[in-house]
């Protein structure tokens, strides 16, 4: 069932209205299922409407409700912006909300008071344009022992415990997670694009999840297990000068300390700048997708598998 949440004024007698589909099949758990937070983060779009067909084409396997919100930041999405057009929001950064506050922390106090209740949450986020990230789970440092034996259960390649602003304070998580919902951050993918692939792999986590919760009646196969992290064990390599970055791997693949992860290139002279290396052996998580790069750009993050 398709209800409005929050209704808004804008300019020019306009109105926005923020929506959510409930899917109720029985008395069991509620899971909130977010997405759309930032503008330019796509990937939870598709992941909702596979959501909503695979339920619905199948009610009877439903003990319990999904709550989704596929579009909190509407206007953001229409404008392919990460924050709230012309106030420039991050809506991230505005929870709890307040009613006396802008639009923007309106719809995020009616968003945390109509969430207020459930058994748990998946906020389902994209990287920027920048950077393509492989689907993991982010959980803050403190939340750890609550949150990483839900986070297993999302068939993510990793669980990156550090102090990310996904998490942080202002964020919808630590909002929630704070009331004592559990809240999970998923990244993936990179921003204003949709990967098909990864969104299907997170399609079978979140049912594997539904499933564990007695909320889903169907088992899901072929769940991964995840690559744990900590602050310790993650390695970022940054651009020395800025240029052209020529990729040499594949990220999500196990590569040995030393072998060249890419050039940074100058067109006009025809010189290699900088060639990046390894500087352990692991896994890239994260890497560069916008190839022009500047002193101090993120290049990739390593998940460092020495022992």
């Amino acid at each position: 069932m398709i209800e409005n949440i929050v209704t808004c004024k804008l300019n020019v007698d306009e109105e926005l209205t923020i929506k959510k589909n409930s899917l109720r099949g029985g008395d069991g758990k509620r899971i909130a299922i977010v997405t759309g937070i930032h503008g330019d983060e796509l990937e939870g779009q598709y992941v909702c409407y596979r959501l909503v067909k695979r339920i619905t084409a199948n009610m009877s396997a439903l003990h319990g409700t999904v709550d989704i919100y596929p579009s909190v930041n509407p206007l953001g999405m229409e404008s392919a912006s990460r924050a709230v057009p012309i106030t420039g929001t991050d809506m991230n950064k505005v929870f709890p909300g307040s009613d006396a506050g802008a639009f923007a922390e309106k719809i995020a106090k009616k968003l945390v008071e109509d969430i207020r209740g459930a058994d748990l949450c998946v906020d389902i986020h994209s990287s920027n344009i920048f950077i393509r990230e492989i689907p993991q789970v982010r959980i803050r440092a403190e939340r750890k022992e609550s949150l990483v034996q839900y986070a297993k259960m999302l068939n993510t390649d990793m669980v990156w415990i550090h102090e990310s602003g996904a998490v942080g304070d202002g964020s919808l998580a630590e909002t929630l997670n704070s009331e004592n919902i559990p809240t999970l951050v998923v990244e993936m993918g990179v921003g204003q694009r949709i990967d098909l692939e990864y969104c299907e792999q997170l399609l079978r986590g979140i049912f594997n999840l539904m499933n564990k919760l007695g909320v889903w009646g169907v088992e899901e196969h072929g769940i991964s297990h995840p690559m744990i992290s900590t602050d310790g064990s993650v390695h970022v390599i940054h651009a020395n000068g800025g240029g052209i970055f020529i990729p040499s791997v594949e990220h999500n693949n196990r590569i040995a300390k030393g072998s060249v992860i890419g050039e940074i290139v100058t067109p006009i002279t025809g010189t290699v700048e900088q060639e990046i290396v390894a500087p352990v052996d692991g896994v890239i998580f994260s890497l560069r997708e916008y190839p022009i790069v500047y002193e101090g750009s993120v290049i990739a993050r390593m998940l460092s598998m020495e022992k």
